[in-house]
């Protein structure tokens, strides 16, 4: 199977510079799908400039954000409004979670930062009795299908750029502000240790490059 051809990934980049929009937001609504219409708590995992989080504390009576880069935790507190009940944290993911334990957890395009199996294991043990957790992860491409996939999204990611921005030339989302790297594991590997940590867990491969896992606590 060949790849694209350089000038076409290369005119694809320039596209989606010109009209970038954000894929993580993409599955806030499908993460709020996977939820009950209501909750006591909710954890949200590097929870950046904040835009999932207040999407939870319409339903939550109490949200925590937590992010390890404080200026986009102050980002995230100047755009929340005051009455929103989301509090944001400058916290590590493994080692800072405020204490007690959370209905639901979300943890979007944050957890390849993390050692996998021990970042599940965290969450699992703030997980309540009963609650959901969210993950929207990305994985290294691997196999045929992880291509395939690739080369599906590369138009419909040009194609959702441009009705999001309605043509125009937009700037880059503040959510996408934040520096990130290339994720490490293959989505076989996250799958095996994913159903280790978690079991029963239902983990799928998306598109724009993204995969979820979805877990209730018994």
């Amino acid at each position: 199977m060949k790849p694209l051809p350089h000038r076409v990934l290369r005119a694809l980049e320039q596209f989606n510079a010109t009209h970038p929009w954000d894929h993580n937001a993409h599955y806030h609504q499908w993460i709020l799908r996977q939820l009950p219409k209501r909750f006591d708590s909710a954890l949200d995992i590097g929870s950046g400039s904040g835009d999932l989080a207040r999407l939870l504390a319409a339903r939550a009576n109490e949200v925590q954000g937590i992010d390890s880069d404080p200026v986009i935790i102050h980002r995230a507190q100047r755009m929340t409004p005051p009455a929103t009940p989301v509090t944001f944290t400058v916290a590590d993911a493994l080692t800072g979670i405020p204490a007690g334990s959370y209905d639901v957890i979300t943890c979007v395009a944050t957890i390849h930062h993390l050692p996998f199996t021990e970042a599940l294991t965290v969450f699992r043990q703030h997980l309540a009795p009963g609650g959901t957790l969210v993950v929207v992860g990305l994985s290294r491409v691997q196999t045929a299908g992880d291509y395939l996939l690739g080369v599906a999204a590369s138009p419909l990611n040009a194609a959702t750029g441009w009705l999001k921005n309605k043509g125009r030339r937009a700037p880059r989302p503040v959510s996408m502000t934040a520096l990130t790297r290339p994720a490490d594991m293959s989505f076989s590997d996250i799958v095996s240790e994913a159903h280790d940590a978690l079991p029963g867990a239902r983990l799928r491969r998306r598109l724009f490059w993204r995969y979820t896992l979805v877990w209730h606590r018994h």
